[in-house]
């Protein structure tokens, strides 16, 4: 089922309810015109006022049908966009780091996108409900005159092209205008994560050139939607009248000829108005067509795959990190090795070796395309999710962290973490302490990364840290250093640029292209002059 057949189930609930007030504000519509028809003729004729009141009471049903319309649609709509982003957030998440969309493509999808997507229920029922105007005039002409109709529909055969060739123009002219619209965002977020560099660097004007280089392309794009809604208007500006002319002619022949009565020409005309009219029309047709591109850009994220676990659990004892022939894609291959349980394994290689490839493989943050990764015998895709997040823990070297508070961004146990990992001096002097909003707590980078170190201290198996210390001086990250020593039965994979790092650890990993050059310790590898050549 594609994304946009999803999305109008979702709103399954509150269809009915535009769906029921949708056709009775179009069954009053229709029954107007006869209605005023009957009260001109009534009052030309000096009759009964029945008609005028039963016309002034279909004007009422009509108001009350807009409200009730109104509402519905809002709701619906709200609930749905919610609905959606709540579904495609959680996918995000789900898939992982390698969701394949840039940060600010996924931003303009989860707000925009998902928020026209929503509008797939409603605008289904009101495109149905688009089509009783045209057939239900038809029938009340043919009710009133046989030619009447005729002429009608020779009008409405052109309204029918107009609008099929205005749906397919808007559905590829909108979609190309939000693809353009992501990219432009996705830069936007880019320059927005990283303007401190750009304003120390001093490349501002660059990195405008670079956001605003797709401008010309959205212009373009913004120019053909344009067009596309600019040509149906004009065609829509002649076809609509003469519907109307065709209608009143035959219907005035038809005057003449005393097959009709003033009030039925009346009549005749309105419905060649409410039939033929092609802006309600175009207006329909162009939300199904922003509905279709914006459930479609929804539907590429949610295609993603999440990640899958299992419901194996690791057993007691501290067990060893081992990679059997791990290879992903051209970034490693066939990288095999073990940690024993409790050691401390320095990965070093040159820049681009594939060393934050391998560490994200370690703690799952993607899955290799060839062999696995066991922790303490078994495999963590075999894992649970529960099991894996309090058996592993990350920090990297520009941690991104995420709640309210500091204390919050840690975690639980955030106070003792931060002690252990030498954040708690200086956590302590802020204005509100673990309290403090994370907003209203400028870090340096060494301080951040305590932080990340914090947040990564209750894993209780496995410490994945990819240059965590790289902004860290050299006695604090000794002290740190030192704390992870003490923690006792933990498994640590450090990646690592410093010669003292490698030094301390049990273990060295060197890679070198993506592939396992050495495994041994340091005191074995220093012996080589290619490996000196690693710390410069």
């Amino acid at each position: 089922m594609t994304a946009f057949a999803q999305t109008a189930r979702r709103s399954a609930g509150w269809l009915p309810v535009i769906g029921v007030s949708a056709l009775l504000g179009t069954l009053g519509a229709l029954a107007l015109p006869v209605v005023l028809g009957r009260a001109v003729d009534s009052i030309v004729g000096g009759g009964s006022p029945v008609w005028f009141w039963l016309a002034t009471g279909l004007v009422v049903l009509g108001i009350a049908v807009d409200l009730v319309d109104a509402y519905a649609g809002t709701a619906c709509v709200a609930g749905t966009t919610a609905w959606l982003r709540d579904r495609v957030v959680r996918h995000v998440l789900s898939v992982g780091p390698r969701n394949g969309f840039e940060t600010g493509d996924l931003v303009s999808r989860v707000s925009g996108n998902a928020a026209e997507a929503a509008n797939a229920g409603p605008v289904v029922v009101t495109v149905w409900m688009a089509l009783l105007p045209p057939v239900g005039s038809l029938v009340m002409l043919v009710y009133l005159d046989f030619w009447l109709a005729v002429a009608f529909l020779a009008g409405v055969a052109l309204v029918a092209v107009v609008l099929r060739l205005f749906t397919l123009r808007t559905a590829a002219v909108v979609s190309a205008y939000l693809t353009v619209q992501g990219r432009l965002a996705a830069r936007f977020s880019e320059s927005l994560t990283g303007v401190r560099t750009i304003a120390s660097a001093g490349t501002v004007a660059q990195e405008e050139r670079r956001v605003l280089s797709s401008l010309p392309a959205l212009h373009d794009e913004g120019m053909r939607t344009w067009r596309v809604l600019s040509s149906s208007a004009a065609q829509g500006a002649v076809v609509g009248p003469l519907v109307l002319v065709a209608v009143l002619a035959t219907g005035g022949w038809g005057l003449a000829a005393g097959r009709l009565t003033p009030g039925e020409l009346f009549a005749a005309g309105q419905y060649a108005m409410l039939g033929a009219g092609l802006g309600g029309l175009t207006g329909v047709f162009g939300r199904l067509a922003r509905a279709r591109a914006g459930a479609e850009r929804v539907g590429e994220v949610l295609a993603g795959t999440p990640v899958s676990y299992g419901t194996a659990v690791l057993p007691a004892d501290a067990g060893s990190l081992e990679f059997r022939g791990v290879s992903v894609d051209a970034l490693l291959t066939g990288v095999s090795f073990v940690v024993p349980g409790g050691a401390v394994a320095a990965v070093v290689g040159r820049s681009g070796a594939g060393k934050s490839v391998l560490a994200s493989v370690a703690a799952r943050l993607r899955d290799p395309s060839a062999g696995e990764v066991l922790l303490a015998g078994v495999p963590l895709t075999s894992l649970s999710h529960e099991e894996l997040r309090a058996a592993v823990g990350c920090a990297f070297e520009r941690p991104n962290l995420v709640g309210a508070t500091v204390g919050a961004a840690i975690g639980p146990g955030g106070e003792q973490a931060a002690r252990a990992t030498y954040a708690h001096e200086f956590v302590s002097r802020l204005p509100e302490g673990y309290a403090t909003p994370l907003v209203d707590a400028p870090m340096s980078g060494g301080e951040l990364q305590r932080l990340g170190l914090a947040r990564s201290w209750q894993a209780t198996r496995l410490l994945v840290l990819d240059d965590a210390t790289s902004s860290v001086d050299m006695v604090t990250e000794m002290r740190i250093g030192t704390a992870l020593a003490r923690t006792g039965g933990r498994t640590r994979l450090v990646v690592t640029h410093r010669l003292s790092t490698a030094a301390q650890a049990d273990l060295v990993v060197w890679l070198e292209d993506g592939r396992l050059r050495a495994v041994g310790t340091h005191e074995e590898l220093w012996t080589r002059e290619d490996y000196r050549e690693v710390f410069g």
